[in-house]
């Protein structure tokens, strides 16, 4: 209709430039989007079309798509990685900026697992091919980045409603103007509504930010999260393999019994402890391994989830676990056994205990190692608006409070039992709190799908199935601050578009009515917001790169 009456009023110049700015507009969308996704796929380097493999003791060059698992792949310096494997021979530096936003390169040797789309900077080694093509880590990061962009923000949905809903009164208040004010100025009336350049102008935004949040590390699977974090007022950080270091440390080995020694409690424990995936089992297993203990097999293992291990080997049966476990298990415990674990959870660290079935043996005392800057980025989330923040931990009372003392942080939850964890995440919704959780990945699925928002510091190897929202690619918390200042940032240029164009629509529709602004003030004035907002894309662009 404004079109029309351009035409009408002989404007033939402002309509072209009407019609061109909002084309021009489109374009640069469409043309920011493509131009982001061949960025991010640039990240990964360009993929070599020809690779050298070994056959038959023989290197030869093949089609990178020729390449089929287990065949051993060999890089040199220099060269980019277009598989997921093994090393197993060789020594390397590899930059794997790509993957997991950190900027110090890795040393890779015999057994390492290395990843497509990562560049040898120096060295030469072989590679056992585990993925190849659509199935590499890179790959599937890929396709995730293209899903996430396709997102629209509250504010954009809000354009659309609005773009939508703006028409049919513009028309009737227009239609009203007319005979007091003139075509030329109805038509300005009709044509100030924002609706269609806040649709334009969030998308483009909400695409730079999701590219500003992978490029510092960040690997964003659900946009709307991005958003979502803005309303976030409680954190919930689960404890061990996120505030702390996954695997803890062995400190004191005490044994109650003199035909028992501390390797004597230690070996059995690691015997116990060796086919379990948790973090005190890894610190056991690793502290066994240092002192070159031999393992005796386990025959039958019964494992309580949160409590313990009960094992059998050779003829005798074994006990390893908690004190309650102990407890429930019918042990005798001797009085200097509790002042034992009670000296051990003063010191904040935990207290796993060895049994024969019939009386405690030994103690092993663990200790766990708080990650590096972690009290410094709970005072940063703190100065980011975060009100409230919490643990949630399996372990017990005393070294669970000590931590978070230690962290200055508001609450803890102790003896939690995996599947209790989304309990506490509704408990704090129930406050009417808004609550994030940072966990370390699948273990803690059921909690992250009941958050408002999930984080995870999983690393690339386990982002295809992680099931957190955020994924932290270097696996520590130093990128968490960095995500709050994008989520805030997007925020507030939004609002700066939001204002900029309601400001515009509004002197528009005021000019029309008090100084009988025309069809053409409307188009120089709508069309000098386009130049703007395109502006201020392109910067945000220009910072991105």
């Amino acid at each position: 209709m404004v079109t029309l009456v351009c035409v009408y009023d002989q404007y033939y110049i402002l309509a072209a430039i009407d019609s061109c700015f909002y084309i021009i507009s489109s374009k640069f969308v469409a043309k920011t989007r493509d131009n982001s996704k061949k960025m991010l796929a640039s990240v990964w380097g360009e993929p070599p079309e020809k690779v050298w493999v070994l056959r038959d003791g023989v290197e030869c060059e093949i089609p990178l798509g020729a390449v089929i698992k287990d065949d051993i792949v060999i890089i040199n310096t220099g060269e980019v990685i277009a598989i997921d494997g093994q090393v197993v021979h060789g020594e390397a530096m590899v930059d794997q900026h790509a993957l997991t936003g950190e900027s110090a390169p890795v040393e890779k040797e015999q057994g390492d697992p290395v990843f497509a789309g990562t560049l040898v900077i120096r060295g030469r080694i072989r590679i056992q091919v585990e993925k190849t093509g659509d199935e590499t880590t890179a790959a599937k990061l890929g396709k995730m980045l293209d899903q996430t962009s396709d997102f629209k923000t509250r504010l954009r949905l809000k354009g659309d409603q609005w773009a939508d809903k703006a028409a049919l009164p513009l028309l009737c208040i227009g239609g009203a103007a007319l005979p007091f004010v003139g075509l030329s100025s109805a038509t300005a009336i009709i044509s100030c509504s924002p609706g269609n350049r806040l649709r334009l102008f969030t998308s483009l935004e909400a695409l730079n930010h999701l590219n500003m949040a992978f490029m510092s590390g960040i690997l964003v699977k659900d946009g709307r999260s991005l958003e979502e974090i803005q309303s976030v007022d409680t954190v919930l950080f689960d404890k061990t393999g996120t505030l702390t270091e996954e695997v803890p440390e062995i400190g004191n080995v005490l044994s109650f019994n003199d035909h028992y020694s501390e390797s004597d409690i230690l070996l059995y424990a690691a015997a116990a402890e060796q086919k379990v995936a948790h973090p005190i089992s890894k610190a056991i297993l690793k502290r066994a391994e240092e002192l070159a203990l031999a393992l005796p097999p386990v025959e039958h293992a019964e494992y309580e989830l949160g409590h313990g291990l009960k094992v059998t080997i050779g003829d005798d049966t074994y006990l390893v676990g908690s004190l309650a476990f102990m407890d429930k298990q019918k042990c005798s415990i001797p009085a200097k056994v509790n002042d034992c674990v009670a000296a051990c959870h003063h010191k904040g660290h935990t207290a796993i205990l060895v049994a024969d079935g019939v009386e405690v043996l030994g103690l092993i005392e663990i200790q766990t190692k708080i990650r590096p800057g972690v009290k410094d980025i709970v005072k940063q989330l703190r100065k980011s608006g975060i009100k409230h923040v919490a643990i949630v931990s399996g372990d017990h009372k005393q070294p669970t409070e000590y931590l978070a003392k230690q962290l200055d942080i508001d609450e803890c939850f102790y003896n939690v039992l995996p599947q209790d964890k989304a309990a506490i995440v509704e408990k704090l919704q129930s406050a009417g709190r808004k609550v994030c959780f940072v966990g370390d990945g699948i273990n803690d699925a059921i909690a992250m799908k009941k958050a408002n928002v999930s984080i995870s510091l999983h690393g690339a190897t386990a982002v295809a199935t992680d099931v957190a929202q955020i994924v932290l690619m270097d696996g520590t918390l130093l990128h968490l601050p960095a995500l709050l200042n994008i989520s805030e940032r997007l925020l507030s240029q939004q609002m700066k578009t939001l204002t900029i164009l309601a400001g515009a629509s509004g002197m528009v529709f005021g000019g029309a009515f008090l100084f009988k602004w025309g069809v053409a003030s409307s188009i120089i004035m709508t069309n000098a917001t386009i130049v703007v907002e395109l502006y201020r894309a392109r910067r945000t662009l220009m910072l991105i790169k």
